[in-house]
């Protein structure tokens, strides 16, 4: 039976409300290509009232979370886990070591002031402080201070940016340090990570690290023992291991800029789900974007568990 064409008219129609609407006919298409895992997703993120960027990868599994995947929210502290991967980079290059002292210089203190264990500890600075004791602060607590001294010592910004992205992590873009982050509200818009490349990120710290096991292993301790645990392990089971790294803006008149998410999470058969979520612009309350994290993350986990619910 042949195969009904369109006349000269019809086509022409379509045409034109194609061309007069293309986001009417860009949005069907995409929205009849999410797959029901996706369109769960995005079920959730509406309960951000902002916008919800996520990815995921499991090997060996075609997993598909992706929402937004390629944008460029602000990362807020998630840079930390890349940075400390940059320093340890540096001490298996012998140019640092773990145990050595660095300066605590009152000119690195954030004024005025920010959140900083290390500062709490040592209000009038001028103190050594070890080198991985300044990591620790950095990924597990999201110490701000520490991490600005660590991107003193390494060189600044670009040199982090430069190794990152010789690893063949995308669209990792760091430009300013905590203490420009604390002064300009729209620096932060600046210092961005794309979904897909925070994955990438997980993904080679956890199939094939450039660094040694040992340094490895001290980087996702690190990350195991991360304060902040009731976004991306928020509904998970209990027991569940999660190696993660968060990020926070400032709320400004009830706008919340960043609340994120990135981490590794450990299957029941032992391979490692990499997710990342990021809330941008939401003027969700913190308890509610929080939770957003931890929905989404349990349905991409239940996802991975059984992949019927793909």
């Amino acid at each position: 039976m042949p195969v009904p064409q369109l006349n000269r008219r019809s086509f022409h129609s379509f045409a034109f409300f194609a061309a007069l609407f293309p986001a009417v006919f860009l949005s069907s298409s995409a929205a009849c290509a999410q797959t029901p895992l996706q369109r769960k997703l995005q079920a959730i993120a509406n309960d951000a009232k902002g916008k919800v960027a996520v990815a995921c990868a499991l090997p060996g599994s075609s997993l598909n979370c992706d929402l937004n995947a390629h944008s460029a929210p602000p990362m807020q502290s998630v840079f930390k886990a890349p940075l400390a991967l940059a320093v340890l980079h540096q001490v298996e290059l012998g140019k640092l070591s773990l145990d050595q002292p660095i300066r605590f210089l009152p000119s690195d203190r954030i004024l005025p002031h920010a959140y900083s264990p290390l500062w709490d500890k040592y209000p009038d600075a001028n103190v050594d402080v070890p080198l991985r004791e300044l990591l620790r602060l950095a990924v597990s607590l999201s110490d701000n201070v520490a991490a600005d001294i660590l991107l003193r010592i390494v060189g600044g910004e670009r040199p982090v940016a430069d190794y990152i992205a010789s690893l063949g992590v995308t669209g990792f873009h760091l430009l300013d340090n905590e203490n420009a982050l604390h002064h300009d509200v729209a620096v932060q818009y600046r210092n961005t990570f794309e979904p897909t490349g925070a994955v990438e990120f997980l993904r080679l710290i956890s199939d094939h690290s450039p660094l040694t096991p040992e340094h490895t292993n001290l980087l996702l301790s690190w990350m195991d023992s991360s304060r902040l645990n009731t976004r991306i392990g928020g509904d998970l089971p209990q027991g569940v291991r999660v190696a993660h790294k968060s990020g926070t803006s400032d709320v400004d008149a009830g706008l919340a800029h960043a609340t994120n998410d990135i981490g590794l999470i450990t299957l029941p058969d032992g391979r490692r789900l990499a997710i990342a979520v990021f809330v941008t612009d939401s003027r969700a309350d913190d308890a509610t974007r929080d939770k957003i994290i931890a929905r989404i993350t349990r349905a991409v986990y239940d996802a991975a568990v059984n992949p019927a619910r793909q």
